[in-house]
């Protein structure tokens, strides 16, 4: 089932398409004592409670970053951990999911998962293709290095199948990414005040909105999401344009 396209937000209308690191769970649980499997569950009752306050924001698509390649080189415990924490929100939310209208998608590669992982995203997929108020997509084993070289690799195949001709465009290297189909990304935004990208989304970044918040992931919820959309909305997208609100940028 194709997602439904949507034309980039101008900055005034409000993000309709937000995507998220979700960072900081590690620092929250330490600054309390607490092992850090504790944050990453916290931060699993944040993207619940965030996933809940987007439409009222006039946000209508979230992506969120939840399992990098490069997490697999944390301790065991840790990835382990984190592996559960997918089933337990699938296990916990997914019915409400369907009830609601959202539509789960997981990008990212399915190498090297837990077949019962596989399973589950291939459920929550299947189980919510039918909804159209909200798309929910979770990055999961993603990369975004990995995904532009598997999108490269995707036309090659296809031109040696006679099914693609002439050269490699951004349109074509566009349609074999695994976001191919979803909205264009309005703004990314980082948690925990870090500020870089980590590999997420580096193709869809070129004209996004960046925000960097100081807020821990696990303390994350409405207000957080409300201070982005104000910030999306103060900022003048010009997609190497000219300023479409020369007033205020020169002020």
């Amino acid at each position: 089932m194709p997602v439904e396209p949507l034309e980039p937000s101008p900055a005034s209308d409000g993000p309709r398409h937000v995507a998220l690191i979700m960072d900081g769970n590690g620092r929250w649980a330490q600054a309390r004592g607490l092992p850090r499997t504790m944050g990453h569950r916290e931060g699993v009752q944040a993207l619940k409670r965030t996933v809940q306050a987007a439409p009222a924001l006039g946000i209508r698509c979230l992506t969120v970053f939840g399992f990098s390649t490069e997490n697999w080189s944390r301790p065991a415990e840790e990835v382990s951990d984190l592996m559960g924490l997918v089933r337990s929100y699938v296990a916990s939310d997914l019915k409400r999911l369907e009830r609601e209208g959202v539509r789960v998608r997981v990008l990212g590669s399915r190498a090297g998962l837990p077949a019962d992982i596989i399973a589950i995203i291939d459920n929550a997929e299947a189980t919510t293709a039918h909804n159209d108020k909200f798309l929910l997509q979770v990055a999961f084993n993603y990369g975004g290095r990995a995904d532009i070289v598997d999108a490269a690799r995707r036309y090659a195949d296809r031109v040696l199948a006679g099914e693609a001709v002439g050269p490699l465009d951004e349109a074509a290297l566009g349609q074999g990414l695994s976001t191919a189909g979803g909205p264009p990304v309005d703004v990314i935004v980082r948690t925990s005040g870090e500020q870089r990208l980590s590999n997420f989304l580096l193709w869809e970044a070129a004209y996004a909105e960046l925000v960097f918040q100081q807020v821990l992931w696990p303390d994350y919820g409405p207000e957080a999401l409300a201070d982005v959309v104000e910030q999306y909305r103060n900022r003048d997208r010009r997609f190497g344009g000219l300023s479409s609100a020369p007033a205020r940028a020169a002020g």
